[in-house]
């Protein structure tokens, strides 16, 4: 069984245990999950009615987005576990010998790679989720607006969590010129998507006050 087919429970159980995964990334990607599905509600109380008649083709092609980002997120909680196991394994590698050594950055350089590759994914997609929102936000339910908001700021938490699992894999690279390639991708996506959350979130509120 996946992380993501898992109960509630069982779920923050393992992520609360001394179990490698799911760690923050995995974490950060079902919050991502959450944070999208809670957009979508907003889509599925707008859609069929009078009211929002003029937005219906809007509200649906936005439910059809959330749906598949809401998968991609839930496949990604699985994937990251996968790609961090070979890197706690890596860090168990032997290093007596100059061999040894040599072998163990070998193989912690190509984990470290592969394990920055789904928290940066996810960063990818928590970006196209806070855009997404924000049109629910100016579309949607007025009666729904509120978990447009929720859904925002968890899209945002998702966001940053999923950065510091960036920052912690190329932290270790020896390789720090593709390091900092990687560094500027997640800065860069920080920098364009925690501004607008910030905004649609206080949007919302103030509409809600």
């Amino acid at each position: 069984m996946g992380f993501a087919e898992k109960s509630c429970v069982d779920f923050v159980t393992v992520l609360a245990s001394k179990e490698p995964v799911p760690g923050g990334g995995g974490a950060s990607a079902l919050v991502g999950a959450i944070g999208t599905a809670l957009g979508n509600m907003v889509g599925s109380l707008t859609t069929g009615k009078k009211k929002y008649a003029e937005v219906e083709a809007d509200i649906q092609r936005l439910k059809k987005e959330s749906d598949r980002l809401q998968g991609e997120f839930l496949t990604l909680i699985q994937r990251d576990a996968e790609v961090f196991e070979p890197l706690s394994k890596a860090y168990g590698l032997p290093k007596e010998t100059e061999a040894e050594k040599a072998e163990k950055v070998r193989v912690m350089e190509a984990a470290l790679k592969e394990a920055c590759s789904v928290p940066l994914e996810i960063m990818e997609k928590c970006g196209e989720a806070i855009k997404v929102i924000e049109e629910f936000a100016a579309k949607g339910s007025r009666l729904a607006l509120s978990d447009a908001g929720v859904g925002v700021a968890f899209c945002k938490a998702a966001l940053a969590g999923a950065s510091l699992n960036v920052y912690i894999n190329t932290a270790a690279m020896t390789d720090k010129i593709y390091a900092a390639e990687i560094n500027r991708k997640t800065d860069a996506l920080l920098a364009e998507y925690e501004p607008l959350a910030d905004r649609i979130f206080a949007g919302v509120k103030e509409k809600l006050r």
